[in-house]
């Protein structure tokens, strides 16, 4: 995006890229459906971008949703809006914009210069890939993501390197990452790869309403994403955390009471909590994971005692999934290190975009759409600091 805005200014551009091909995480994103952005009035849009939004908030207004829904159309993607209010290309996915764009990159004169990778800068002052001869540039934009997915091409090495040269960041962690829990044998075998839909999960005063996805060691999806920077930093300043979920969040406890208090018969308990309460399996197994870790067998709870755990099921939560398969990263380069055109302060002529910057936000398209704004801002950037230097490559 920053290659885009810059040759339309006027400038000679080359992208380098680490890789053998051009977006791979990308195309990674689009594999379930590419979701480019959300149709929410962009008050609440940027709220998503939680303490980071006062930052990003003049990038993603100069290059709103609709304007990135418009840019895809351009492409020949037209978008449609989901029932979720999430902004897919009506293709739903990824390669026909991806292969679109680099058209209209290539015909504009963008050069593309694949598997250089950049490890920093010689001497003086020339950029430095693996391999191959120093590089000038007066100007560069820096877009080397985080360090989930490294297999894709960003392994947040990059740290070291801006670091070195006193740029302040943060450490990098998972976002919207799974969590690992220590279920039992018997739960971990019957369940593994089971939804839980329509529940509702809590930590402390944060809560969430969606899917989740009960994983071989843990617990994973939407609404895990959506909780996951307060779940992350709870694990890993306490230790663990304790996730609450409720299977039945539109029932409260004096309802599913008169539901459990019915004559169960010659019914199992597992089949009558189905058909009385209208759970799943899963969400049984939850709750026998429950009563397992209390020392008491769950048929020994009273309906009362039942009803209170079916919305108030604990699940410690033992540690973070690892960043190499998160969906994204938290932490990068603080924003007081930039100026207004997002341009280190410290190295001029040098810009930044998209995950390397100490930003998150939940999956729901704020991902891609903070991306492509700071991308089109650090292209901007270029531009108007150009305005005292002459741009040679």
């Amino acid at each position: 995006m920053a290659a885009e805005v810059l040759t339309r200014g006027g400038a000679r551009v080359t992208v380098y890229d680490a890789m053998p091909s051009a977006g791979r995480k990308f195309l990674m994103a689009g594999r379930g459906g590419l979701n480019l952005t959300h149709s929410e009035q962009l008050a609440e849009f940027l709220a998503r971008y939680r303490e980071a939004a006062p930052r990003l908030q003049a990038a993603i207004e100069a290059f709103s949703p609709d304007a990135l829904r418009a840019w895809s159309e351009a492409l020949g993607e037209p978008t449609f809006v989901g029932s979720s209010g999430r902004v897919f290309p009506k293709a739903f996915k990824a390669s026909p914009l991806l292969r679109a764009w680099l058209r209209r990159l290539d015909a504009s004169g963008v050069r593309f210069a694949f598997r250089h990778r950049w490890t920093g800068w010689d001497g003086e002052g020339r950029l430095l890939f693996q391999g191959v001869a120093p590089v000038v540039a007066d100007a560069t934009v820096l877009a080397l993501g985080g360090a989930s997915w490294p297999r894709l091409g960003s392994d947040g090495s990059w740290a070291d390197i801006l670091a070195a040269k006193g740029v302040a960041v943060s450490k990098l962690r998972p976002a919207n990452s799974g969590f690992t829990v220590a279920w039992s044998n018997v739960f971990r075998d019957r369940f593994e790869g089971q939804p839980l839909k329509g529940v509702a999960l809590t930590i402390g005063a944060h809560t969430v309403r969606g899917e989740a996805m009960i994983t071989r060691g843990g617990i994973e999806g939407g609404a895990i994403y959506a909780l996951s920077a307060e779940l992350r930093e709870a694990v890993l300043g306490l230790g663990q955390a304790t996730l609450m979920i409720a299977l039945r969040p539109d029932l409260d406890a004096a309802a599913l009471t008169t539901r459990l208090s019915g004559t169960r018969g010659k019914q199992s308990l597992a089949n009558f909590l189905r058909k009385a309460a209208q759970l799943s399996p899963v969400g049984i197994g939850l709750m026998q994971e429950a009563a397992l870790a209390s020392g008491r067998p769950l048929a020994a709870f009273s309906p009362a005692e039942l009803a209170q755990l079916v919305n108030a099921i604990p699940v410690q939560l033992t540690g973070v999934a690892p960043i190499e398969r998160a969906i994204s990263t938290a932490g990068g380069i603080t924003f007081d290190e930039l100026d207004e055109h997002f341009m280190l302060r410290k190295l001029p002529g040098v810009f930044v975009a998209g995950e390397m910057l100490d930003w998150e936000a939940p999956t729901g398209g704020y991902l891609l759409q903070a991306s492509f704004a700071t991308g089109a801002a650090a292209g901007s950037g270029v531009l108007q600091w150009s305005k005292t230097s002459s741009l040679r490559a």
